[in-house]
């Protein structure tokens, strides 16, 4: 399948975006985590390309992949606001399907509230919501078992340790997030992987998304109740660093149409682990989340932009 590599100017920040599909196709917005970029939905993008009706983008986020590296605006609120610019240039009108891993899927529930009526769907993988200690029935940080959370908020230090030491340091994460089962990421993909991360100017976008933790807090946690009026869709990973059903825990606060789904055998890297497995899932929930919206509106869509 050809991919398109594009970009968009949206507000302070410069966009890479991924396209491939049918343009006339359902609109699905595939929003990549950390370490990762839009690569990491490669095999996925593949995949829903060549199903019928579907048009797929993933981006890079704001100051990851080949997007541009402002100083600040890390809080997801912001970021997501990135990506409404881009939707609202893309598909101005049609209702979207949107996908997270990892910080993408806190994005990605970010946007679906700035999307509105125009989320036909929300699908969160293998993350929860971040949300002040007692408003919340799932720790974001599983009590200090993903360490690297409060290690990545600490002033200076992360990026003293991890100079000079990339490879050695993000390669821990693609291993021991991973199920013990999965024979891990190739060469080239960690030097993909690598190539935006793989130095200081790397680095440091990336721990941003953790600082800017405390303020994804507070706002979640001011929310409005439900929040979403939408069909959500939860998958973890059921191995290593999968947190199994604690996405879909977390959002049926937020939610009351949240489905979760777990993945035997895989890890916190659903999309290189089980790319197929989470292909179906997806696929599934275009199907259902499309129709429901058609009916719902009692609209003809629009889908051909």
């Amino acid at each position: 399948m050809k991919l398109e590599h594009q970009y968009a100017d949206v507000g302070e920040v410069r966009l890479h975006y991924v396209r491939a599909g049918d343009r006339a196709g359902r609109k699905i917005l595939l929003i990549h985590g950390w370490p990762e970029t839009w690569y990491a939905w490669r095999h996925v993008i593949d995949e829903l390309a060549e199903a019928d009706g579907i048009d797929v983008v993933a981006p890079d986020l704001r100051g990851l992949g080949d997007s541009s590296r402002p100083a600040d605006g890390y809080d997801k609120w912001t970021i997501a606001a990135d990506l409404f610019r881009l939707v609202q240039s893309l598909w101005p009108t049609q209702p979207v399907l949107v996908v997270g891993h990892d910080w993408g899927g806190v994005v990605a529930f970010d946007l679906a509230v700035q999307l509105g009526q125009q989320t036909a769907g929300l699908a969160v993988l293998d993350v929860t919501i971040p949300v002040e200690a007692d408003d919340g029935v799932v720790d974001f940080s599983q009590g200090g078992r993903r360490w690297h959370h409060a290690f990545h908020q600490t002033p200076d230090l992360p990026e003293q340790l991890i100079s000079g030491r990339e490879r050695e340091y993000y390669t821990w994460f693609y291993t021991h997030f991973a199920a013990e089962r999965f024979a891990g990421l190739d060469a080239a993909v960690i030097a993909e992987y690598l190539r935006c991360y793989g130095s200081a100017a790397g680095t440091k976008p990336g721990l941003a998304y953790y600082r800017a933790l405390p303020e994804d807090r507070r706002r979640h946690t001011e929310l409005p109740r439900p929040t979403l009026q939408v069909p959500v869709l939860a998958i973890g990973g059921d191995s290593g660093a999968g947190r199994g059903l604690e996405p879909g825990l977390s959002l049926q606060g937020f939610a009351d149409d949240v489905t979760s789904e777990v993945i035997s055998n895989c890890g916190h890297w659903l999309m290189e682990e089980q790319p197929a497995a989470v292909t179906r899932l997806l696929e599934a929930f275009a199907d259902l989340v499309h129709a429901g919206w058609t009916r719902h509106t009692g609209e003809n869509l629009d889908t051909s932009q």
